[in-house]
Order: structure tokens, then sequence, then C-alpha cells
């Protein structure tokens, strides 16, 4: 970079940060004059004091930042004098101020304040300088949520306790919109609706709009444009609560409970009301039930959730790899099984709160409104974690090898024992080749069914025997694994067929019958690995494969030319770069170079597009059910799978599909992601 271009990249961020600059200071004399105002109006001595402490306070800050670098504690101290002075101009408010000047001024630099403050954080998240943190509230956000609820204390202990289960509800709604969850945004216009329509109504208390509009804008904008600016992964947005203790998880479902409780007691004094009691006594008994039925679900399946997590932390904890690592030991643990399930639960928990605070709603109650809030917006970003870790994490994957190290064969295929001299280097390379298919294994946490060894061959009728046995294998929660991985390293006919002891040889089209009959019903795919002298065979044959998800990796082995350098290449070696190339981001190994020896390519079936990890089945469901929660929440397992089984989109679907296939067919990828963590590969 030029002096030129990195002076004009220094004034860029310098203007940048004068834009926050402005927006704090366009702030702080809206604010030194809006108190100003109030006590010009009221004469009050209290209001004085605070605002003479207020500059006190902002000396004192100024002074701890610049002259002790005690950045923290002077930010912190900004930040909650701050917010407790936003409460206090938007509460002390009066229809005599309306048409006062001074406050008309104040109104505008609070406007002009939450405009350029949104200004900043737009241009910011444009030109690239913000920072994303793995963070739920930032020091800021949490500090002046404190100082505007130490604010409302000035007021009676009832609307106090509203106000502050109102600013529980805005913190929630910051976390959603943070983490990105599903109902973020609906939520976030729920709560302007009920604020500004009906909450301070209840309340009974007139605001300052333009003070409660600068505070709430304020706090609002970072996390909403980061809904779109955020490049955070899920698993990293959700890291502060993914890596929490067990003991931590699991207490914080104890205050939600109580939450949920009191929730359902502010909804029961709707019974009270006895204007239309024919509705409202039938109402609340058939949708109360229907409510506590749904949440007694709701928190065995958060309990069930800590219960998965922390054997997954255990896992990762075994492995002391980089934190990327927790999303495939959750993938290999069943867990996005799990939050497919529990996402549709946790959804009837939502909308059964979202039917009962309909029919026990109570204009004349704040305290309820906010509880309402508060609830809904916990429910949701509780939903928003399930359905983000649903869409994320892998699918399970269980892996079997078979390894034949024989060198040489006869003209009709059957495999001969090496010669005395070369059964050393034969054992040499075929251990290689077992620890790099043992290190692809770990590496992407595929289960080991087997790794199989014999320099004798193995007989056709043992081979079928173990297939069968590895593809009826299941997770441990029940359902298939998603992908089933067989590796093979040895002879081969002419034709791909695996050359076996007794004159036996297994076919393609031999395995795939297995696969047919062991996954009926059923979507899972099957994957082949094959380093042999003739794989391309049966890389063809798959291209031809009708409904099923089959996908074979080969390689092509090419004589040694005249260079000296160049020695002819052996089984097992396309093994060691294919498997480098899976476990090492940096490993270097380009599949598309010319003059390589060892050419990659693939085949795929028809289908293998139209390819989607397994999805929770009705089955499924009961059997997750019978598993976690009791007997009497058993009647909403068909109401689940009923609803959660409507495609309303079918046809966008199918036109999707046949985009999809006719894009793999004639235009296929040089590497082919498969979601598993594995990549197929040509060259």
């Amino acid at each position: 970079m030029s002096p030129e271009e990195s002076g004009k990249e220094v004034d860029m961020w310098s203007s940048v940060r004068c834009l926050g600059y402005l927006s704090s200071l366009n702030l702080l004399v809206a604010v030194c004059l809006g108190m100003y105002v109030r006590w010009e109006q009221t004469s009050e001595p209290t209001i004085l004091v605070i605002f003479i402490l207020g500059l006190f306070v902002l000396g004192i800050s100024s002074i701890l930042y610049y002259y002790f670098s005690m950045e923290w504690a002077s930010l912190s101290l900004f930040h909650l004098w701050f917010g407790f002075l936003q409460g206090l101009l938007c509460f002390l408010s009066s229809p005599s101020l309306e048409n006062d000047i001074k406050e008309q001024v104040t109104n505008y630099l609070l406007l002009a304040s939450v405009a350029v403050r949104s200004l900043w954080a737009l241009t910011e998240r444009l030109c690239g300088s913000a920072s994303y943190r793995k963070v739920v509230l930032t020091s800021a956000e949490l500090l002046e949520l404190l100082g505007f609820g130490i604010a409302s204390t000035s007021m009676v202990l009832q609307r106090s306790i509203a106000i502050i289960t109102l600013l529980v509800a805005l913190a929630a709604i910051i976390v959603d919109l943070r983490m990105k969850s599903l109902l973020a945004l609906p939520n976030l216009g729920c709560f302007c609706v009920v604020v500004s329509v009906t909450f301070f109504q209840a309340l009974k208390v007139q605001t300052n709009p333009f003070a409660l509009g600068c505070y709430l804008g304020r706090l609002i904008c970072e996390p909403l444009l980061d809904v779109y600016f955020s490049g955070l992964s899920v698993t990293e947005r959700w890291m502060p609560f993914l890596s929490a203790g067990r003991l931590w998880r699991k207490l914080t479902v104890l205050p939600l409970g109580v939450t949920e409780l009191m929730f359902f007691v502010l909804c029961a004094l709707k019974l009270g009301h006895l204007e239309f009691w024919y509705l409202v006594i039938p109402g609340f008994c058939v949708f109360g039930l229907f409510w506590m039925l749904c949440h007694v679900v709701f928190l065995v399946t958060l309990w069930s959730f800590h219960t998965k997590l922390s054997e997954c932390q255990k896992n990762r904890a075994t492995q002391r790899s980089d934190t990327r690592s927790l999303d495939r030991v959750m993938a290999s643990r069943g867990m996005r099984h799990f939050c497919l399930i529990s996402e549709r639960l946790v959804f009837f928990s939502l909308i059964s709160t979202a039917i009962l605070g309909a029919v026990s709603w109570q204009l004349s109650n704040a305290l309820y409104m906010s509880m309402f809030l508060v609830v809904l917006s916990l429910e949701s970003l509780i939903h928003g974690l399930f359905h983000e870790l649903g869409n994320c994490l892998g699918g399970t994957c269980v892996g079997y090898a078979v390894v034949i190290p024989t060198s040489y064969c006869s003209v009709d295929g059957q495999p001969m024992l090496l010669p005395p001299e070369q059964v050393q280097e034969m054992n040499l390379r075929s251990t290689a080749t077992l620890n790099a298919v043992q290190r692809l294994f770990s590496h992407h946490l595929i289960q080991t069914f087997g790794c199989d060894y014999s320099t004798s061959g193995i007989s056709l009728e043992a081979l079928q025997a173990k297939l069968r046995s590895f593809l009826e294998l299941c997770t441990a929660d029940g359902p298939r694994h998603d992908t089933y991985l067989i590796y093979y390293s040895g002879h081969t006919l002419p034709t791909g067929d695996w050359a076996l002891t007794g004159g036996g040889c297994l076919r393609l089209e031999q395995l795939l019958d297995l696969w047919r009959e062991r996954n009926i019903g059923f979507s899972s795919r099957l994957m082949l690995v094959l380093d042999t002298e003739n794989s391309l065979p049966w890389v063809k044959a798959a291209r031809r494969v009708e409904g099923l998800y089959v996908a074979v990796q080969g390689a092509e082995m090419s004589p040694a030319g005249d260079a000296e350098s160049q020695v002819a290449p052996r089984l097992g070696d396309f093994t060691a770069e294919w498997v480098e190339y899976n476990c090492n981001p940096d490993s270097g190994v380009q599949w598309s170079e010319r003059g390589r020896l060892i050419t990659a390519m693939y085949g795929v079936s028809k289908r293998w597009s139209d390819y989607r990890l397994h999805l929770p089945t009705g089955n499924d469901v009961a059997k997750h059910w019978k598993t976690h929660f009791p007997r009497a929440t058993y009647p909403l397992v068909s109401v689940a799978n009923w609803c959660c089984g409507l495609n309303l989109l079918w046809l966008c679907g199918a036109c999707l599909r046949c985009f999809r296939r006719l894009k793999l067919a004639w235009f296929p990828p040089t590497i082919l992601d498969t979601g598993q963590g594995l990549k197929l590969v040509r060259s």
C-alpha cells in the first residue's frame, strides 16, 4: 500500500470515528439542556444537584481516561450515568414543557444523536471497520440498561418494577438480535408496538417520546444492523453460552421456570375481570392447560439439551482442539437431530404463550405486558438456538475400512502373496494407510465400525456379513446415521470389482443391493472411497445410479515418466494425499495441477443433489418423547407431527431440486463439499 493510500485510509477511519463522537456530543448537550429546562420549570433543587453531579461525574471519567489510562472504569462510569440521565429526561416530563423553545431544541438534539449514531454504525459496517465480539450483551449496553432502571426508582414501586421488567425484555431482544434468532425481528416489532401504544398508557406515566426513542434507538441500532452484517458463525455467536460450565447453564433453568410461573400467575389475574366471564374463564382453562403442558415439555427439553451439551464439552476437552471442533463434536453426538425435534417443541411453547397472552390481555396492567414481552423474548431466543444449531450442524457418520495389501494379481484377478523381500515394505505402506484412514475418522469424528487388515485376503461371504452389520448401524438415539462411509484399498479386477479370496469378487451391484435392503424407508447416503488401480468403472457406474444417494471417490494412477525423479505411484499414495487435503486446510495439495501421477475423480448418483440431512420422522419424535417426557404430554406428538409435516412450498422445492440436478450433471464442481467435512475432488 502506498503512503497516499495509507493516508486516505487513516482519514476515512478518522471521519467514521468522528461520527461516533458527534453522536455522543449531541446526546451530552441534549441531556444537559433538558435537565436545565426541567430545573427552570420546576425549581426543584434535586434536579439541580443531579445536574451538577452529572457534570462532576463527566469530569471524573475524563480524568480517569486521559490521565490514568483507566479506560474501562471511565467508560463504565460514563455509560451508567448517561443511562441514568436519559431515564430522568424521559420520566421528568410534563405538558408545560411542550411549548418551551429549549425543550424543542433538546428534542431535536436527541433525534440528531440517534440519527448520527445509526449513520456511524452503518458506515462502520459498510467500511468493514466494525469488530464483532462473541458477547451476549456489551458492558455499555448492560450499564445503560442498569442506569435507566435506577432512574425508574424515582417513581412508585409498582411502576418501577414494571419498567425494570420492561428493561429485562429489552435486554433479551438485544441478545435475540445479536444471535440472529429466527423470530428476533417479529419480536422487536411486537415490543415496539406494545411500548408505543399501550404500556405507558397503562402505567399512567407521561414520558418524553423523543428521549425514549433516542434511548431505544441507540441501544438497538447496532444489534439490528448486525443481523445483516455480522459474519460470525452460529457457534461463534453462541459461544458464551455453549462454552459455559455445566452448573451455570443448568442453574439458568431455575430463574427461567420462575419467570414462566410468574407470567402464568399474572395471566390468572384476568379471571378477576368478570365482564366477559363466559369467554374468559373457559378460554383460560383450555389454553392455560395447553400452556402448562407445552412448558413442562419446554423445561424438560432445555434440561436435556444442557445434559447433551455437557457430554459434548467433555468429549471436546479430551481432544484439546480448536473452537471449531465443537461443531464436529456436537454433530457426532447427534445434537442436530435433537435440536430439530426440540425446535418443534419450543415453537409450540411460543404459540401457547402467544395464545394465552392474547386471551389474558390486560390493558390496565403494565407489569403483565412487560412480563409477557420477557417470556416471549426468552422463548424466541431459545427457539433461535435450536433452529440455528439444527440447520448448521452436520449429520452423524460411521465408517468402515478394508485394506488388503497385495501388490500383484494373477491373470484371473486372484491376490497373490508378496515375495518375502517385499513383506517389510508392504507392512510399512499398509500401516501408513491404516493410520491415514484412522486420522480421517478421528479428525471428522466419524464413528469407527472397524478397520479390517489382511495380507491373505478376505472371502466374499465374510465381507458381505461384515457389510450387512455395518449398514445396519444406528445412532445411540435410535435413528440411522446420515452418512455411511466405506474405504477400500486393495486389488481389483479391470471392471473395478474387488478381488477377494476363493475366486470371489464384490461387484458394485451387490453392494448397492445390500444398501437398498438396509436403507428402505430412510434417506441416508453411502460414500465409497477407493484407493485401487481400477476405480474408474465404479465412478462412472455411480453416475447412472437412480433412487439412491451414492458417491464414489476414486483415483487413476499414471505410470512414471522418463524423469529419474518420478516414482510410479502405488496403492496408498492417493489415500495419503486425500486424507491430508481433508484434514489440513493448509496442506497445499493441488488436484488440478498438470503432470500429476495420481489424478482424482468422483461420481455421484443422479439424486445426490436432492440429499438433505435426516429430518425427524413421526417415529423419531415419538421415541424422543417417550425417552425424555412424561406420559401426560404425549397427545402433543400428533399435533407437532401434523403441523411440521405441512409443506406449503413444495412446487418451489421441486423446481429447485430439478435445477440442482442439472447443475451437478452438466457442471460438476472440481471440489464437492459433502457437508460432513469431507470433500470429493477431481483433477
